[in-house]
Order: structure tokens, then C-alpha cells, then sequence
């Protein structure tokens, strides 16, 4: 898709769709985006953490008056899009350091998110803390009703960058609409364990999401023997490794598939893999540092890419995020050990992991499905942010019929 707005810079005008994409379930109006995307300077991550703010506290303000008023229905809508204007606000402060300013806007779009679920009435939303490893992780649990009853149920997280919350608009509403019992939430190196409690990524994701699917087998509204779990972005890759793992998932699916991560941080780089493994991995290696400085200056892709890297896989240096890629992998037969049935989604125009979905699917020896979604159907970007109702009932189609066979 042709960029609307920010001709020069596909990061901001990537982050711009992916808001508007939220409007399909309540998450941003059209207006608004556009009103604040007239105000924000190309390139200019102080501008768009501005302005995105500047939108949220008018929103949220409202929907607080609305609220004070008896207005329930009217508030809960504003406090989603409050929360997911805070979250892109938030969005480039990362970095090592980063913005101080950070913890404020992600601080508030957790509260407004919060206090637009407190609204809901169906589906009930509740904010859970899942036991995990002597802490815990943030989620929340959708019941489509209060008959308790079991349900299949999806488990969801999102990858490198999204939220919890902002999975209310990309995927959690459209599944509890369809019945499902619904878990969210964020993981290591995710928004809610970073900010909180200084958790970095790991690549072994099998040992998140064990617990996580214990802390769901105790829910009496969640069917065992069909729990489900998606992975979106980066999560493409996290949850088909889990699934290799964690045998007691019904069926995965990976939004948009990814294989190798290591092939991303080494396609720019000279030599083959191999050197260029070796080059990252190094105790010193000036003249990749100052090609990697100079890709981020060149590419504004990139530069956002890095500078959130180094924060949330814990690192102080460009090389050093890029190495730290190398082991997230599904080679060396971590993807042929899948069993369930899996649904790989691609994206026509990727402009991140480009091939990735079809070399995950070209290794998976289970019962699998590869679902690409294309430009002429507005749904060609990197996880089909243009066409989010089109996307999500053909994935949430795919996974009615397959669990449907477990019933």
C-alpha cells in the first residue's frame, strides 16, 4: 500500500496504518489519526510522542468527563482510543537510554485500558497476573459470557513491539465474538515485564508459555483439550517455538510467520552467514559498528529497529542487538517438532520479514496451512493492518473448522 502520509519515512507511516487499523474495533477514529498525523513533523520522534500525546490526554479527558456523567458506553470508547494513542506515543522512545518520558505515556495507556475494560459488560474483560518463574506476567482473561462454562480458548501475545492491550483491537474482541474464552498477555521483553520488572526477551518461549497454559487449565471456562495459541509479528516465530515444545497446544497460528531472525540481522552485512555471524559475535568489530551506524542513519526502518532492540533484548549496542537475533531460530529441527495444526499467514508487501512465512512453512511436517494475504486486498502489509475484519475472520475461520475436529 502506498503511504497516505510520511512519503519519506516508512517506519512513521507504518505505525500511522497500524492505528488506523485499530479503528475496526474501536481502537482509533479516522479523524483523529489524521487530525494528529497533520501535526507531527516526518522523522521527528519528538513531534510524534508530542502530538499522539497531545491526542490521548484530549480523548481520555473526555471519556472522563463521560464517565463522571453516567455515560458509560461513551467513556469505555474513549478510554480505548485514549489507550492506544498513549501506546503510539510511547512508540520511538526506546533506546538505550531511553525517553524518560516513556514510562508516563505507557503508564497511561494501561489505565485507560484498564478503566475501558471495568466498562465492558460483554464480553467481561478482567486483568490477570499469571504466575511465572517466582513473579508474573500481565494478561487479561475475555469470558464471552457468565455461564462459566468451557470453551475452546485462544491464548494471544503479540511479538517485538505490541502490547497486551493493543491486542484487544488485533485480534482478542474478534475471537470472544466468536465464542472463544480468550488470554492475553505480555511476556518477557514484552511492554508489561520490560517497564515493570526489567525482563529482557529470551528465545527459549516454550518456558513462557508452559505456565501460561497452566495458569489457563485452571480456568473452569477454558476447554483443555482445545486451547489455541497466536503469536503476532516476532510472536510469529515465539509461538511456533513454544508449540515445538508444549504439546498441550490444539492447533497454533503464526501472524505473520517467521523462521529465522538470524537471517534478518545478517542479510546487510558482508561475507556470508557464516562471517557475518562471526563479526557479530565478536569482542570487537570497528568497521561493522560504523556500518551499522550508518544503516541506521540511512534507513528509518532501522534506526527504530535498533534503538528498541537494545532495549528489549537488554543490550548496549547496535552489533550487539543484532547478535542477540542469531538465536532466535526454528533451525536445526525446532520446527519439524511441531504436531498441531498450524496456519502460517504471510503478507504480500512485508517490509520486515519478507520469505520468512514461507520458509517456516516449507519446514512444518504437521497438519499446516499457508494463508497470504495480498496488496490488492488493502491487507498486504506486515501483519494486514489494512484490513484487520478481512484478516481476522479468514485466521479465526481457519481455526473454528480445526478445532471444531477436536470437539
Amino acid at each position: 500500500m502506498q503511504p497516505l502520509l510520511f512519503p519519506g519515512n516508512t517506519q512513521f507511516w507504518y505505525e500511522t496504518l497500524r492505528s488506523m487499523s485499530h479503528i475496526a474495533y474501536g481502537g482509533a477514529e479516522f479523524g483523529e489519526v489524521m487530525a494528529t498525523s497533520a501535526r507531527i513533523k516526518e522523522g521527528d520522534y519528538d513531534s510524534w510522542h508530542t502530538e499522539w500525546t497531545a491526542t490521548a490526554d484530549r480523548v481520555s479527558a473526555e471519556a472522563r468527563r463521560a464517565l463522571d456523567a453516567g455515560h458509560t458506553v461513551s467513556a469505555r470508547d474513549g478510554f480505548l482510543r485514549a489507550s492506544n494513542y498513549y501506546r503510539s506515543a510511547e512508540f520511538f522512545q526506546h533506546g538505550r537510554p531511553c525517553d524518560p518520558r516513556h514510562t508516563h505515556t505507557y503508564d497511561r495507556s494501561v489505565a485507560c485500558f484498564h478503566a475501558a475494560a471495568a466498562l465492558f459488560t460483554s464480553p467481561r474483560i478482567e486483568p490477570v497476573e499469571i504466575p511465572y518463574e517466582g513473579t508474573t506476567l500481565p494478561g487479561y482473561l475475555y469470558r464471552p459470557d457468565d455461564s462459566g462454562a468451557p470453551r475452546p480458548t485462544l491464548i494471544m501475545h503479540s511479538g517485538f513491539d505490541g502490547t497486551a492491550e493493543e491486542l484487544h483491537f488485533s485480534g482478542a474482541l474478534a475471537a470472544v465474538e466468536r465464542g472463544y474464552t480468550v488470554l492475553t498477555f505480555d511476556g518477557p521483553g514484552q511492554p508489561g515485564p520490560r517497564h515493570r520488572q526489567d525482563m529482557a526477551f529470551r528465545p527459549d518461549w516454550e518456558n513462557v508459555i508452559t505456565p501460561v497454559v497452566d495458569f489457563a487449565e485452571a480456568l473452569p471456562e477454558v476447554d483443555n483439550s482445545r486451547i489455541a495459541l497466536l503469536g503476532s509479528s516476532m510472536g510469529g516465530l515465539l509461538a511456533p517455538r513454544a508449540a515445538a515444545f508444549e504439546r498441550r497446544i490444539a492447533a497454533l497460528i503464526a501472524v505473520d510467520g517467521v523462521y529465522d531472525l538470524g537471517a534478518v540481522s545478517t542479510r546487510h552485512l558482508p561475507g556470508d552467514r557464516e562471517e557475518a555471524e562471526r563479526m557479530l559475535r565478536a569482542e570487537s568489530a570497528p568497521e561493522l559498528d560504523a556500518r551499522m551506524a550508518q544503516i541506521i542513519e540511512e534507513d528509518a526502518t532501522a534506526r527504530w529497529a535498533i534503538n528498541h532492540g537494545m532495549y528489549v533484548m537488554g543490550v548496549d549496542s547496535p552489533r550487539a542487538f543484532s547478535a542477540s537475533y542469531l538465536d532466535y531460530t526454528l533451525a536445526g529441527g525446532i520446527a519439524e517438532r511441531i504436531q498441531c495444526p498450524t496456519l502460517v499467514c504471510d503478507a504480500e508487501e512485508d517490509e520486515f520479514f519478507q520469505g520468512q512465512p514461507q520458509q517456516l512453512f516449507d519446514h512444518l511436517t504437521c497438519p499446516k496451512t499457508l494463508m497470504t494475504f495480498t496488496a490488492e486486498e488493502g491487507a498486504g502489509a506486515h501483519c494486514h493492518p489494512g484490513a484487520m475484519r478481512l484478516a481476522l475472520a479468514r485466521i479465526y475461520d481457519w481455526l473454528d473448522t480445526t478445532l471444531a475436529h477436536r470437539a
